[in-house]
């Protein structure tokens, strides 16, 4: 049996297109969330999209016919890991969101990439020479031009209080959004990723619920209609993501992730009226920059192991 990600014909302009969709989807994923309206817990907001992805995720594996072999799975440990650690993502993430402007929290969530570099080197023992530690820390000085601002009105009250909350808990979200990459790297040595990605959102749906007792909130028909579109949405983006990883490698297609800040942009400004002050461009730029550096490093240490390989000679 195939898994989702064996590849098919391999077709890097058909992968492109399927990324740039996927990012499309998971941006209009944010727009339902924050169109939902400010006050919603983010554990409410966190099961409606993690319940209501199954029902994409599991039509998909339905007609591949993966759907009873993706729950099978030899780690059941390893996945329960992985979704806590998501959901606290998500949830901090999904809090962000709701109290930041739409451009800085996409922003801020790019972090994440570069904490994992960090994550990988102290956890996976992964090395990590100078280029891409260097990526790292120019990442990280456009993360606090981003976020800086607001951290200095955490103590005005306010608006910019609930700024300067949502900034740390995006940061919070990248911070474990890293643990859990990190844990996704060990599962994927021994599950498919059919079972990877059906068991995140089951776990993340049926954790989100312990979040009920602290008090979820009285739902209009509106923002009951947008918290289940974002879950579509997001069992969508993730198909599509996945079937961007069957024609085109990693590496060719991630750099079409940071795409998101542009169509970001416009929709907060088109929907909420959000526009990225001075200090969002210049350190979004520093980090997506970062980001794509360490995309193209990977990239060129991945041609070096390939090239090397080759050169072996048989049984060495």
């Amino acid at each position: 049996m195939s898994s989702l990600m064996a590849p098919d014909a391999r077709n890097p302009l058909h992968g492109i297109m399927l990324k740039v969709l996927s990012v499309v989807v998971f941006v209009m994923m944010q727009t339902c969330i924050k169109a939902a309206g400010p006050d919603l817990p983010a554990g409410q907001v966190t099961f409606y999209r993690s319940a209501f992805a199954l029902v994409p995720i599991m039509g998909y594996l339905a007609f591949r016919r993966e759907l009873f072999h993706a729950f099978h799975t030899n780690s059941l440990s390893g996945h329960l890991k992985r979704g806590v650690l998501g959901i606290m993502g998500m949830i901090c993430g999904f809090y962000g969101l709701v109290h930041l402007p739409m451009p800085d929290a996409i922003a801020l969530g790019y972090s994440m990439p570069l904490i994992a570099v960090v994550f990988a080197a102290i956890f996976l023992k992964e090395t990590v020479r100078l280029y891409r530690w260097t990526a790292v820390a120019i990442g990280m000085v456009g993360v606090v031009i981003i976020s800086w601002p607001k951290m200095t009105m955490f103590s005005g009250g306010g608006m910019g209080s609930e700024q300067a909350m949502g900034a740390m808990a995006v940061l919070l979200g990248a911070v474990m959004g890293g643990f859990a990459m990190i844990q996704v790297r060990q599962l994927v040595q021994t599950e498919k990723t059919a079972t990877i990605v059906l068991y995140f959102s089951l776990t993340a749906a049926i954790f989100s619920i312990i979040s009920l007792p602290f008090g979820w909130s009285s739902l209009s028909g509106y923002a009951r209609l947008c918290l289940i579109a974002s879950g579509f949405f997001g069992g969508l983006g993730q198909i599509l993501l996945t079937e961007s990883y069957r024609h085109a490698d990693v590496s060719t297609i991630a750099p079409f992730e940071y795409t998101s800040i542009i169509l970001g942009i416009a929709i907060a400004y088109t929907l909420f009226g959000d526009i990225p002050a001075i200090n969002t461009l210049i350190g979004t730029a520093i980090t997506v920059s970062a980001g794509i550096f360490i995309i193209y490093r990977e990239h060129q240490l991945g041609l070096e192991r390939r090239a090397a390989r080759k050169a072996s000679p048989p049984g060495a």
